[in-house]
């Protein structure tokens, strides 16, 4: 279907950065995907409360991506609007009472840099995990014994009539791989942690020790998702993968990794197709074999 975007020209560059038929393979860690029909980066709260209205007043399709950490996109690309959140949405400050405050758009990194120079400790589990705030509060992102659930004080965010509303810690119905944000239309603008103080030696010492046991475990020199699969309960998806003897199994250009199996990665210009008939395979063998059903982690966009 073609989309008229003409309603797009009543914003600035100082509000959002417009690019059409943008390469979506640039802007997610797979580097997998076709073109989107429009790429924008909003870069204020206002821009983004409009813009969104006027998606649905034109009924165009919209989606929010972080750093596309998590993501596979179609080799069709993506019809409709891609929205990414920069500017005011990437700035971090520290409250009066010792909490930090950041958009939903800065990246996790940024933010435990953050956190180490002003000597709070509890953002250390995400050291290394490359997506957004705003992503890893929407989907309770965790490694290494910690989740966001522990450190999320409140999240702000857009309803589906663009206006601004809050959740504190006790709202936001946290579980594995979940929030209430899973299944609702709302889009996080802004989260709150509260974390403790520690010396900054301390911190640096267990990021250290996370970013250390990452590399030597993970298969970070290809590109990849992340975890492609959840972890069952009562069991590790990789560990079931390995079992049922599917280390270095491929399709086409992507492969189940040779050094972590719950990994697939894109080894030699893999498609979407590719990763999704593997990831298919994968599911089906594992079932066959061990009886235990894997869900993927990662999201699929595209036609």
């Amino acid at each position: 279907m073609k989309y008229n975007f003409d309603f797009l020209n009543i914003f600035t560059n100082e509000d959002i950065e417009i690019n059409l038929d943008e390469p979506m393979n640039k802007h997610t860690s797979f580097k997998i995907g076709g073109k989107a029909d429009v790429y924008c980066e909003v870069k204020t709260k206002k821009a983004l409360a409009e813009l969104i209205c006027l998606c649905k007043k034109n009924e165009i399709p919209y989606f929010i991506i972080g750093k596309g950490s998590n993501l596979l996109i179609s080799d069709n690309g993506i019809r409709g609007i891609v929205i990414r959140l920069g500017g005011e949405f990437s700035e971090m400050s520290l409250t009066e009472n010792g909490l930090i405050s950041c958009g939903s758009g800065a990246a996790l990194a940024s933010v435990c840099s953050y956190a180490l120079k002003n000597s709070l400790s509890g953002l250390e589990f995400a050291w290394g995990i490359p997506g957004t705030v705003g992503g890893a509060a929407y989907m309770n992102a965790g490694a290494y014994g910690g989740e966001m659930k522990d450190i999320v004080e409140a999240v702000s965010y857009i309803d589906e009539n663009g206006i601004i509303k809050s959740f504190k810690r006790d709202e936001l119905n946290f579980s594995y791989r979940r929030s209430v944000f899973t299944d609702k239309e709302y889009i996080v603008t802004d989260v709150l942690f509260k974390l403790e103080n520690k010396s900054q030696s301390e911190i640096r010492e267990k990021m250290d020790e996370l970013m250390g046991k990452r590399k030597s475990k993970q298969p970070l020199e290809y590109p990849s998702a992340g975890s492609t699969f959840k972890r069952p309960e009562g069991y590790f998806a990789a560990a079931l993968i390995e079992e049922c003897g599917l280390k270095g199994a491929s399709v086409g250009g992507a492969e189940v990794s040779e050094k972590h199996s719950g990994f697939i990665i894109n080894k030699n210009n893999a498609t979407c197709e590719d990763v999704k008939n593997l990831i298919a395979y994968v599911k089906k063998e594992v079932y066959k074999q061990k009886g235990v059903e894997l869900h993927c982690e990662v999201k699929f966009i595209g036609t």
